[in-house]
């Protein structure tokens, strides 16, 4: 089966088995997660939420991100 055939059988499944299915194969990539604890994770939303506080980034709205996504 191709790549291709195997696309178009995973768009025909309903939502919920997309998510599975997407799931299944994330999960498959065997990545590193770089959030490998709760302290990790705590530590990164400091991090940005100092850069934010110091005006070292400037926050997007959300519609202007969608707006250029689509661009």
């Amino acid at each position: 089966m191709s790549i291709k055939q195997v696309e178009n059988n995973a768009l025909n499944l309903t939502s919920s088995q997309r998510a599975a299915l997407a799931h299944k194969l994330l999960i498959s990539l065997d990545m590193p997660n770089s959030y490998d604890d709760e302290n990790s994770i705590l530590t990164e939303i400091n991090r940005r939420a100092d850069e934010i506080d110091n005006g070292e980034v400037q926050l997007v709205s959300s519609a202007s991100v969608s707006k250029k996504a689509h661009l």
